[in-house]
């Protein structure tokens, strides 16, 4: 018995051994799988870092005369991304790795996205790829000539084309029963018109009538202005613009600022992080705000985990959130009165012949709200309507084939209904934004999710540090980004936007919020 209990346990033993030494294996060809799937992964990025770079040259100090070799250079580029991108061996490696169980949340999230970015790319052909991408190209230096003389019809054939492409684009995605959700999908994974369409009904039934009481406030308390005539130089808002920069968190070790036609971040790779910025002598706001926004932006990129540098999990998770950490800095800072207690001194600093205006005036007039033109310069209630404005033309655009010969007139008539103001001229009407030259349609409504979560993880920070128009008035900032840091920055795309959201505030993404803050605000700001 005791023989036959020993022969037993040693079977036992080596069916045990065995079963290691096969799971043994079977963990090291998937890590070997995976290696190789995170080098080609990375490699992808490098050529995306590498588009990146030529991009924002392209924008700030290239010559003009080097237009016809970058647009070269930037089509040979998408197309060797794209070729390796839809390699059959990415898509072996995606199916094999999908069916491990061993997968950390990181590596899954790897997967998970680069299985996202191979099934689009795959419907693709590389030409048409490596044709897109230059006519891009060749279609912002078209826009940047045409914006400055105020010319729509110089920048019709471009945009035309631009337009026709991405209808093609969409044709080969099979998004045809509704092209315009194709677009928005590609920027918030996942959202459609039917969600967007309710969402601004909604802040529209809040902000209509909050815009209309403010209005008629005005009339019997109206805001301070800057004086006619008032001049700002351009090294002044450099300097001042760059201590609030440093102030808010930016490495300028690891990044840069210059000028731009239209400001931008580019977070090119780990360490070189740049954002711009535009200067208008008669209004030191317009650049404030600009470099608070575009740094948001950049802190974002300077606080993605290294540790996943050049894969997806390292990168911003949408655009949504990205444009969370803009507005939040922009507006949810710089735009009071506890901000002001600490930016005056650098201010006055700069522009000595300035009125000897208090925190209070100059956050007044950092918050006026006027039926303006410009959607980077719009005040927190009419800012969403733009954005509104620009998501209903795109849906005509894609969804109802409006011609584009008709888009200034339709868009002037638009801004006619809904600010009851004349568009003078096609520069500050549907010239004014860069996006479409980029061919970035379905983009514009990420701003107003942007606005949502930056005010739902202002209330849960609040919830969390304490007063923090105290935090502000200390002139120490350093606990906000640190809150934002684990909470948004690191986790990269490992979260869904929404889990991303909820797991920050422990709330699902919601407009209450948004509401709330904007209400309170300017209900206080205007006697309401």
């Amino acid at each position: 018995m005791c023989g036959s209990f020993y022969g037993n346990s040693l079977f036992t033993a080596s069916k045990i051994l065995t079963r290691v030494f096969l799971m043994v294996d079977a963990f090291a060809s998937m890590m070997q799988t995976y290696g190789v799937f995170i080098e080609r992964v990375k490699d992808i990025h490098r050529l995306g870092a590498l588009q990146g770079h030529l991009g924002w040259d392209q924008e700030t100090i290239m010559p003009s005369k080097g237009s016809d070799a970058r647009s070269d250079i930037l089509s040979w580029l998408a197309a060797e991304r794209h070729e390796r991108l839809t390699d059959p061996v990415m898509g072996q490696m995606l199916d094999s790795l999908e069916q491990e169980q061993e997968l950390d949340a990181d590596q899954q999230a790897n997967v998970r996205e680069m299985r996202r970015a191979y099934d689009k790319a795959i419907k693709l052909p590389s030409e048409f790829v490596a044709a897109f991408a230059k006519a891009k190209s060749e279609a912002l230096l078209s826009w940047q000539k045409a914006r400055q003389n105020s010319d729509f019809e110089a920048f019709q054939p471009q945009l035309e084309s631009l337009i026709a492409m991405t209808k093609e684009k969409i044709a080969y995605y099979g998004g045809q029963e509704n092209p315009y959700d194709v677009l928005l999908d590609e920027y918030e994974v996942g959202m459609k018109v039917t969600d967007y369409d309710p969402l601004f009904e909604g802040l529209r039934a809040r902000l209509v009538p909050l815009l209309d009481k403010i209005t008629l406030a005005q009339e019997t308390n109206p805001d301070p202005v800057l004086p006619e005539g008032l001049q700002f130089s351009i090294d002044g808002q450099t300097e001042f613009c760059t201590n609030v920069s440093q102030a808010m968190g930016f490495d300028f070790e690891a990044g840069r600022m210059d000028a731009s036609t239209h400001p931008f971040s580019a977070g090119l790779w780990p360490g070189d992080t740049r954002f711009t910025t535009r200067f208008d002598e008669f209004d030191p706001f317009s650049c404030l705000y600009a470099v608070m926004h575009e740094t948001g932006h950049a802190l974002y990129e300077q606080g993605l985990s290294k540790q996943f540098s050049l894969t997806p999990r390292g990168a911003a998770v949408s655009l949504g959130v990205h444009e969370s950490q803009s507005r939040f800095w922009e507006n949810q800072i710089g735009r009071t009165s506890a901000f002001w207690s600490v930016a005056l001194p650098w201010f006055r600093e700069q522009f000595p012949d300035a009125p000897d205006w208090n925190p209070a005036t100059l956050n007044r007039i950092a918050n006026t709200v006027t039926k303006g033109f410009i959607r980077v310069e719009a005040d927190e209630v009419t800012y969403n309507l733009h954005v509104m404005l620009r998501y209903e033309i795109e849906k005509k655009i894609f969804n109802e084939d409006l011609p584009i010969s008709k888009l200034p007139e339709t868009w002037n008539a638009m801004y006619k209904e809904w600010f009851g103001i004349e568009v003078p001229e096609d520069r500050v009407g549907c010239l004014q934004d860069i996006h479409w030259s980029m061919g970035a349609f379905g983009y514009f409504p990420t701003y107003t999710l942007g606005n949502l979560y930056a005010a739902q993880l202002l209330e849960s920070m609040n919830d969390e540090l304490g007063d923090i128009d105290q935090i502000i008035s200390s002139g120490d900032w350093s606990s906000l980004l640190q809150w934002l840091r684990p909470k948004i920055h690191e986790q990269g795309s490992k979260l869904t936007p929404a889990e991303l959201i909820e797991s920050a505030t422990g709330s699902p993404p919601s407009p209450e919020p948004f509401l709330r803050y904007v209400e309170e605000k300017y209900g206080s700001l205007y006697g309401l």
